[in-house]
């Protein structure tokens, strides 16, 4: 069983910090749509689109997860 930099397993932990960092680059890229937007560049425009997306789907799996996990054992000591 491994432990992270916390000297614990917490997958909450983990789903959590995953489920931050997707959702704060999803926020972050809705400037880069608007950049590539405004220098005419649609096709980087879709792309971040798409890339945006992504976390969002990101996210929402975590924050599946993290319902799944709550008030079990597997999700560590957070989830208890």
């Amino acid at each position: 069983m491994a432990t992270g930099e916390t000297g614990f397993e917490d997958v909450t932990f983990d789903l959590i910090s995953v489920q931050y960092h997707s959702l704060k680059a999803g926020h972050d890229y809705g400037q880069y749509v608007r950049d590539a937007e405004n220098a005419g560049l649609d096709d980087i425009a879709a792309f971040f689109r798409e890339v945006m997306e992504q976390d969002s789907a990101r996210a929402r799996r975590c924050h599946e997860f993290l319902r799944t996990i709550s008030g079990t054992e597997q999700g560590g000591p957070a989830t208890q």
